[in-house]
């Protein structure tokens, strides 16, 4: 299955794979957030439509748990940290349906993206945010090489209070959890 014009992304650390693919129209019942104290943004319109699968624009893919269910979605955006495009760099987010956090899936599917992002853009820094309480997506984040940079004060207005968040990023350059190759399957003759 091609993603993007690239052969599928996955990434296996441990456990089970976690696989990336463009969203299809059948992914958006299931890709409805709202199942964690860290998704409470009030109401939000039904999607209509799956999310670009783009690197040069805002952007996501489904997650695909190594069943063939859909098991969530990793997002992107770009943030501006100068006036050229080189001072440009993703920030990555991640949502995954209850029955499938506490696996690693998330995990896997975030180094996925990293990795895919800079395999194929310029980007030098991949970045990624989340709340000071939620300590399972840090743990996420720095299993794969992200590095905690600090504390964003009141950046993220939710649940009817602005909340603190912490801002994590990988450079090209930092040392991460390796991608493996094609994964293989056996015929037999």
């Amino acid at each position: 299955m091609a993603i993007l014009g690239f052969q599928r992304a996955s990434a296996r650390h441990t456990g089970a794979m976690a696989n990336l693919r463009a969203q299809t129209l059948d992914d958006l019942s299931l890709l409805t957030g709202g199942e964690s104290p860290f998704d409470d943004f009030g109401p939000q319109a039904p999607r209509t439509s799956p999310a670009a699968s783009q690197f040069d624009a805002k952007g996501g893919l489904t997650i695909v748990a190594e069943d063939g269910q859909v098991a969530g979605e990793v997002t992107l955006h770009w943030q501006q940290w100068g006036p050229n495009a080189g001072s440009r760099c993703p920030m990555i987010g991640i949502w995954l349906r209850p029955e499938h956090r506490g696996h690693g899936l998330g995990t896997r599917a975030q180094s996925a993206l990293a990795n895919m992002l800079f395999r194929h853009t310029t980007t030098n820094r991949v970045e990624a945010h989340t709340d000071v309480d939620n300590t399972a997506e840090q743990r996420a984040l720095e299993a794969v090489g992200f590095q905690r940079e600090g504390v964003t004060r009141g950046a993220q207005w939710r649940d009817g209070a602005y909340r603190d968040g912490l801002l994590y990023a990988v450079l090209r350059s930092d040392p991460r959890a390796p991608e493996p190759g094609p994964r293989r399957t056996h015929r037999s003759t």
